[in-house]
């Protein structure tokens, strides 16, 4: 094809995403697209239609984004904001490419690749809630990237709908005329075929990667996501920035430095629809054939082996920020879970996992993830499509120590902590949080930020009595129940996003569990010096009433800061030993009871006691 052509298709082509808070309508709105293009036939529609996993359908949110093409014809109009003539006497059809995003927090990094591949985003806002916490970051990512935003209000039929109110929010947060706001719903279809005509009038054809002076010719595919097949290896999701590509072409990964050949290459309608090349512009798949893990990466450029082009700027690859132990139920299916995490880990990068083993329960994994939702869809997958019966420790962070010689340890569990005499300092990840709620329940949310140590920053009042906060907090108390609480604070109607921040001293202590004076390893935490004996008097209480009494009597104590600083004691289980005799001098029974008392006290000193699975596993799942 003559580079004219290309010209002219690429113009045709326009690339966007949904950008939204979570729960605002996104993949409804995306479903009813779908309708109006007759991308998926009626009879086949279904509700969240991008959403291919079962947890995503069952949940109702967007976890891992699908992109999809769709061809629309778009009605006659004038000059385009971009400078492009559409012709008032022959409508055209144009490509239209739309990469559907998650909107929970644990996922804005699926939401950073996808707006690297787009030129405009669809900010929805949902006309019951109006403006929250999620939208003001996802639209902060948006105009970084550089993207035309075009403003909608969504769930417009809805009987509890604010569409003046919410349009007056989106207008003072864009700076933007309230005529250009648009209202649809991904119910009933109104308003959609308004936006995606608005979609190809405002967002900008593709425009070619500007070039070295030498490279003129050539390929260069951004990758943006990826997934597994067990037949055909890792699927590269590509945008095309520089040339074209088919499945003749051998490819090389820029980074890994990898070579492979093509076995199939596409676009997606939503489905794996073939196609003999991918041009400039256009977003589609690559069958590698690979079946090997950590080539292929987000970020990562593909070009031609024959003549390869500069990589692109890629990605900042996801850092795990909390991490949990995965050990299998049955040391059986240790090396089943292996292959599992390993098989995840082939099409969800953001997790890392390495092995590690403990005396009480086996050989497992140390598993780092986003956040608390993304380890509770790991662990949930694990179960459900490897049919896997899994123990998953209490989620910890990452500190950093350095100790009174100079030395650094990344600790990411309690026992990596050293000796408190030889800490120097601790260092712990701290975030950013923007709390948007109605005025009234400002009073309590203050104090639960206050009980989580939080340093409060600005606040400000917009639209409809409602409120801004933002604050620094530590990651571990994020962790501990923040969210939960926030939501119980403000009857449900604060909204939370957060950004990791850097690293700040934490004034932490590691806090350890004895039983029979003896430590339990599976029971230490790291916890706020300020709150250590709260932990510790709750953390004696829950064992003493968990643990099944002994043949001795066993002392429950919790120790920190170098001194036992709660203890309970668990009397011994009895036998009545004087149960057969009847009648008799009573120095008989004497003699028998003094026998018991001393074999007791020799359990005492030589004795362990001993802790049922079942005992582990509800002290170490927070909540129970």
């Amino acid at each position: 094809m003559e580079s004219h052509d290309i010209f002219m298709k690429s113009n045709k082509i326009r690339n966007f995403s949904i950008i939204a808070h979570i729960d605002h309508g996104k993949s409804t709105l995306a479903d009813r697209m779908l309708e109006v293009t007759k991308t998926v036939e009626k009879r086949k529609m279904k509700e969240q239609v991008l959403d291919v996993m079962e947890l995503e359908r069952e949940r109702g949110i967007t976890i891992k984004m699908q992109p999809v093409r769709m061809l629309y014809e778009a009605k006659p109009s004038e000059i385009s904001d971009n400078g492009q003539n559409l012709n008032t006497e022959n409508p055209q059809q144009y490509i239209l490419n739309l990469i559907d995003t998650p909107g929970h927090i644990d996922f804005s990094y699926e939401v950073s690749r996808a707006l690297k591949a787009v030129e405009g985003a669809i900010l929805l806002v949902d006309a019951t809630q109006g403006v929250q916490a999620q939208t003001l970051s996802v639209l902060e990512m948006a105009k970084e990237a550089g993207l035309e935003i075009i403003p909608a209000v969504s769930k417009i039929d809805s009987p509890f709908a604010r569409v003046d109110d919410v349009k007056l929010e989106i207008s003072k947060i864009l700076g933007c005329g309230l005529d250009r706001i648009l209202e649809v719903s991904g119910k009933t279809g109104q308003g959609v075929v308004e936006l995606l005509d608005e979609i190809v009038r405002i967002v900008p054809p593709p425009q070619d990667e500007e070039l070295l002076e030498g490279d003129t010719s050539g390929f260069r595919g951004l990758i943006f996501d990826f997934e597994y097949s067990t037949h055909t290896g890792v699927i590269i999701y590509v945008r095309v920035v520089n040339g074209e590509v088919s499945k003749k072409e051998k490819l090389r990964f820029s980074i890994a430095k990898k070579d492979f050949s093509p076995i199939e290459i596409g676009t997606f309608s939503p489905a794996k629809s073939p196609k003999d090349s991918l041009e400039s512009g256009e977003i589609g798949y690559i069958v590698t054939g690979i079946k090997e893990p950590g080539i292929a990466s987000v970020g990562d450029t593909v070009v031609f082996e024959r003549k390869p082009l500069p990589a692109l700027s890629g990605y900042q690859n996801p850092w795990p920020v909390v991490w949990a132990s995965i050990y299998p139920e049955s040391q059986d299916d240790f090396v089943s879970l292996r292959q599992a995490l390993m098989r995840l880990r082939l099409s969800d990068s953001s997790f890392t996992f390495e092995e590690e083993s403990s005396g009480l329960l086996g050989r497992g994994f140390r598993v780092g993830f986003l956040g608390m939702l993304h380890l509770e869809i790991i662990t949930e997958r694990l179960r459900r499509e490897f049919s896997l019966e899994i123990i998953v420790t209490t989620p910890s962070i990452t500190y950093e120590v350095t100790t009174k010689n100079q030395k650094t340890i990344t600790a990411y569990s309690p026992l990596q902590f050293p000796e408190l005499g030889d800490i120097l300092k601790i260092k712990e990840p701290w975030t950013s949080i923007q709390i948007i709620s109605p005025s009234d329940y400002l009073g309590d949310i203050m104090q639960i930020l206050f009980k989580h140590e939080a340093i409060v920053g600005t606040s400000e009042t917009f639209g409809d009595n409602r409120t801004s906060i933002c604050a620094d907090i530590p990651l571990r108390e994020l962790m501990r129940g923040f969210f939960d609480e926030l939501k119980s604070a403000s009857s449900g109607f604060a909204s939370l996003s957060y950004v990791m921040g850097e690293m700040k001293e934490a004034d932490v202590v590691r806090l350890d569990i004895l039983v029979a004076e003896e430590l339990v390893p599976a029971f230490s935490r790291v916890v706020s010096r300020r709150r250590v004996e709260e932990e510790a008097e709750e953390a004696v209480e829950k064992l003493f009433n968990l643990l099944p009494k002994q043949q001795f009597v066993t002392k429950i104590q919790a120790k920190a800061v170098g001194r036992i600083i709660s203890s309970k004691t668990l009397s011994a289980l009895k036998k009545d030993v004087t149960g057969h005799l009847y009648g008799g001098d009573i120095t008989r029974k004497k003699k028998l009871w003094e026998k018991q008392k001393k074999g007791k006290k020799k359990m005492k000193e030589r004795g362990k006691a001993n802790i049922p699975h079942e005992v582990f596993l509800k002290m170490m799942r927070s909540g129970e």
